[in-house]
């Protein structure tokens, strides 16, 4: 039906973000900045949009995603849209009508777990 998120077995380890190796996804303004660290079926990341962004893509993937500086507006295809600030999060699943995308006028840093 889907894919599950399942956190294999792993010993106890610590993530240094700011040595992890960066990528660049430009959206269809601005662009994100990840860096990943993949548990198995696990991909953890720091992300930040620049000023400006807006995802150039409906996102059909479930997350766990809190937002830690700036604001987010996550759109979703219904038309509904959501502003978040540091602080808050959004949770979405891979099942279901919940297709959404992304965007910040400000610049948005988030930690993402899908």
């Amino acid at each position: 039906m889907g894919r599950c998120m399942k956190i294999p077995t792993l010993a106890f380890m610590v993530t240094d973000w700011a040595k992890m190796e960066t990528t660049v996804h430009p959206g269809d303004h601005g662009e994100a900045i990840w860096r990943t660290l993949n548990i198995g079926d696990v991909r953890v990341r720091m992300i930040e949009y620049t000023p400006g962004y807006l995802a150039d893509h409906w996102c059909d993937r479930g997350h766990v995603l809190p937002v830690l500086e700036g604001e987010l507006t996550t759109e979703l295809r219904d038309g509904c849209w959501f502003t978040l600030k540091p602080g808050q999060s959004y949770q979405v699943s891979d099942f279901g009508d919940s297709a959404h995308r992304s965007s910040t006028v400000t610049g948005a840093k988030l930690f993402v777990v899908d």
